[in-house]
């Protein structure tokens, strides 16, 4: 009886042994594969923009340009990938970035709270600013937040624009708009009084000699800093960083930023 018993337990041992090692133990944590050797692997980057000139815009042959679109060519070609610009809704950014439809979000991206909560970002490596603009023959009469008070405002809905209408309390004739270059044609057409864009643009696309020649820059309504976004605990991050001081050591982003008449962050 007892060596039956002794057999007993032996073959029950045994095969809880089998069955934890073809998947019985559902407890077990599942490895996880690094964000870097899943784009590695694949051999592109995939990145998350939106035409926003002189960040990311289409040149005459249709191709992609702009200061981010060549730093994220430097980066990609240091990381031994292919940069993948894939155009994005800018509303559903951080689902995209999750589900990795995209693996980054490189887009003259604004470092805020709401970015950080959502993803692991790069360190700061461009100066902006929000900036309204308005039509050159009134801007100068609105020197400060006070004067703009009552007047019909647009911004790229989600974008720093929006937030920093609200955060000025303009929200009271608000509209949003799908994208920056929509906000400047918004005020040109005279459908809105002013516009909320990143200095960048307002830099590159209004004044003399531009599309929007009649549109000016008025009052800034905050300053910040651009970042990277990548997937939360993603170890892209770091690895970017690294290669962001080689490019800034190397004199490259000094070029670029000279180029694209922006002011570096580092």
């Amino acid at each position: 009886m007892k060596k039956t018993l002794t057999i007993l337990l032996a073959l029950v041992m045994a095969l809880t042994v089998v069955l934890t090692g073809c998947g019985g133990n559902t407890d077990a944590p599942e490895a996880t594969q690094a964000d870097s050797e899943y784009i590695t692997e694949k051999g592109e980057l995939t990145v998350g923009m939106t035409i926003y000139e002189p960040m990311n815009f289409k040149a005459e042959d249709g191709s992609w340009t702009g200061f981010d679109t060549e730093f994220t060519i430097a980066v990609c070609e240091k990381l031994g990938v292919t940069p993948n610009f894939v155009e994005i809704d800018w509303d559903n950014k951080f689902p995209a970035l999750s589900s990795k439809s995209i693996d980054c979000i490189w887009n003259g991206m604004t470092i805020s709270d709401e970015v950080k909560l959502n993803a692991d970002v790069s360190k700061a490596y461009v100066k902006n600013a929000q900036i309204v603009v308005m039509n050159k023959d009134v801007v100068a009469n609105y020197a400060d937040v006070e004067s703009l008070k009552g007047l019909k405002f647009v911004a790229e809905s989600g974008s720093a624009g929006e937030a920093a209408i609200a955060d000025n309390g303009l929200s009271e004739n608000y509209v949003a708009v799908p994208a920056q270059t929509d906000a400047l044609l918004e005020v040109m057409s005279g459908s809105a009084d002013a516009c909320v864009i990143d200095i960048t643009m307002a830099n590159a696309m209004t004044g003399e000699g531009t599309s929007y020649a009649d549109l000016a820059a008025g009052i800034e309504l905050t300053s910040e800093e651009y970042g990277i976004a990548f997937r939360k605990g993603s170890d892209m991050t770091e690895k970017v960083n690294a290669i962001i001081d080689e490019l800034k050591a190397d004199g490259t982003l000094d070029a670029l930023a000279e180029k694209y008449n922006l002011a570096l962050a580092l």
